[in-house]
């Protein structure tokens, strides 16, 4: 039991200042949390509480496939991140340190590397496998905005786990025990989530999928199909695509004099003055822009190689940076700085074109832009613009690269039906790895013939922390949190509210409850009745018992916080109603 008399934590009136989300907002306020530094946070008693409760079960459902639990320092050299490149990728996002004797270390953001090398050490033949290894453990990035409280944080609690298998016949099933194990769990926490196509990004592997908890205070923008069920993040979203045609069915390139028309808006005007008349579909938008291909340097700083990409993409779109930035192997994308003395050669703001563009540019389209799309665009000459350019006769791209804007309403890429677009929150993601991680430390063992054979590998995440944050979004009123009872800090919150018998009364209540085996929180405080009520309603714990005003005729009142519904039960048969079946929704 804990008392509130006694219990290392108080709750707050006012919001916190820097509190731009409703679990944010919450959670300070109920005592869950204390910030210590921005994205980094201190978890009092109760919120410890739900954090332990959300990690059992996570915990339960990672061995109930045949997961087992190990535990890796979260301080790690240098050198296991350098052999897969990931000291390099990471970027600025990797903390890193140095100790005393000049050695590089990390505190990591996950730990395939670890994971790989403690399995080359120890698994030597098929029969060692399948293996499911896992932690829970905390984890560091260096988050260049963190906000929402423990939702986006620098610090954060992750369960990541891992298996290996003997070939990818074997990774499709650990992949399909993980995903329904994850089913499982965020059921079992009370989470409503989508499942949607992800993009691997610096993980690498292949087949990748997110789960999300929908929520408009979310990081991340997802579609769904409400036809055929298609669903995928903002990164990895497919649309449907205009058909190629032939590239030589076209009029030749016509030169137009466009002054003062560096925007599409003004390129419009100028071309229909020309006499031709196109909507901003029909332009070409070149984007410029430079990429930092980080090298590691633990001065913080980005330097390594740097190389400019010029994004075309539809006119009536813009370039959408998460999805540019989830596609570009893990470079930093800034703006290109067309103004300047490092200004690359041939790009002029305004008037860039794909055809006849340097070497030294990188030139990719969106899949929008198709072999034989015709484009108005720029002509690499200040003041003027290019009319009939045509993909595969005029220009070639080096490549394909989602950039583009995702709208309501664009075609889904499987059944042609209106995409609809929501936010959510990331609660878990799961990868199918594959032999990037086994190429890279040369995991092999032997095989059914004798013969060494590659280990293949899934790794599968789930925010511990940041569902803590999720569970708050999904889960409150204007009053205060409404935690579901699997994670909620205890079963029955118990109120004594008067002058008369009702402390005694609700102590004796407080104590069978907890001999019956429920999970008590006993407001001894003696509070005045709005302040026990308020600071009730803003825990959040699904059963509040009320001993007040009704102890004279014999009752007490038992609240539903999830539900909002009250009912007067006898005092010798409240523990009872509340210990049997968890309470349950009063009616």
């Amino acid at each position: 039991m804990r008392r509130l008399s006694a219990l290392f934590s108080k709750t707050l009136r006012d919001d916190p200042a820097d509190a731009e989300l409703a679990s944010h907002r919450l959670l300070v306020r109920a005592g869950y949390i204390r910030r210590v530094a921005p994205g980094i946070f201190t978890w009092l008693p109760l919120g410890l509480d739900v954090l332990r409760r959300i990690e059992a079960v996570v915990r339960e459902e990672m061995e109930a496939i045949g997961g087992q639990e190990v535990l890796f320092p979260a301080l790690v050299p240098k050198e296991h991140y350098a052999t897969t490149g990931r000291w390099e990728t990471y970027g600025e996002s990797l903390f890193r340190l140095r100790d005393r004797r000049g050695g590089d270390y990390l505190l990591a953001p996950t730990h395939e590397e670890l994971f790989t090398n403690l399995v080359k050490g120890e698994a030597s033949s098929y029969k060692d496998l399948p293996l499911i290894l896992f932690q829970i453990q905390t984890k560091y990035r260096d988050e260049a905005r963190p906000r929402a409280g423990v939702l986006r944080g620098r610090e954060f609690l992750m369960k990541d786990s891992y298996s290996f298998d003997l070939d990818d016949e074997g990774l499709a099933g650990s992949y399909r025990r993980h995903r329904e194990a994850y089913q499982r769990t965020f059921e079992r926490l009370g989470l409503d989530y989508r499942i949607v196509s992800a993009v691997s990004g610096a993980m690498g592997g292949s087949a990748s999928e997110e789960f999300l908890a929908p929520s408009d205070g979310g990081e991340d923008t997802y579609v769904s199909c409400p036809s055929c069920g298609y669903a995928a993040n903002i990164e990895a979203a497919e649309t449907a695509v205009p058909a190629a045609s032939d590239p030589g069915d076209h009029p030749p390139i016509q030169i137009l004099e466009t002054p003062d028309a560096p925007t599409i808006a003004t390129l419009l005007a100028a071309v229909r003055a020309a006499g031709i008349d196109v909507g901003a579909s029909a332009t070409l938008k070149n984007v410029a822009f430079t990429l930092h291909h980080p090298d590691g340097r633990t001065d913080g700083r980005t330097g390594g190689r740097t190389e400019t990409l010029v994004v075309g993409i539809p006119g009536d779109r813009d370039v959408d940076l998460r999805r540019l930035e989830a596609n570009v192997g893990g470079a930093t994308v800034q703006p290109a700085d067309l103004d300047g003395d490092d200004a690359p050669a041939g790009l002029v703001k305004g008037y860039i074109g794909p055809q006849g563009l340097g070497a030294e540019v990188r030139y990719v389209v969106d899949p929008l832009v198709v072999t034989g799309s015709e484009w108005v665009t720029g002509a690499n000459q200040p003041g003027r613009h290019a009319a009939h350019v045509v993909m595969g006769r005029d220009f070639h791209p080096s490549g394909v690269l989602p950039a583009a804007e995702v709208r309501a309403g664009d075609p889904c890429a499987r059944c042609g039906t209106g995409l609809e677009l929501a936010r959510g929150i990331e609660i878990g993601h799961i990868f199918q790895l594959g032999r990037k991680y086994t190429d890279a430390f040369a995991l092999d063992v032997l095989g059914p013939d004798g013969k060494p054979q590659r280990v293949t590998m899934g790794s599968y995440g789930i925010g511990v922390s940041r569902a803590v944050a999720a569970i708050a979004e999904q889960s409150h009123d204007d009053k205060g949190l409404l935690w579901p009872a699997a994670v909620a800090p205890a079963d029955v919150h118990v109120v004594a509210v008067g002058k008369g018998d009702q402390m005694a009364v609700a102590t004796r209540l407080a104590e069978e409850l907890e001999a019956a085996g429920r999970r008590v929180l006993f407001d001894d405080r003696g509070a005045s009745p709005g302040v026990a009520f308020k600071d009730a309603e803003l825990l959040g714990v699904p059963m509040i018992l009320v001993v007040g005003k009704g102890l004279a005729g014999g009752v007490v009142e038992v609240r539903d916080r999830r539900a909002g519904t009250a009912a007067e039960v006898p005092v010798g048969e409240a523990v009872a109603f509340l210990a049997g079946g968890g309470g349950g929704p009063i009616r």
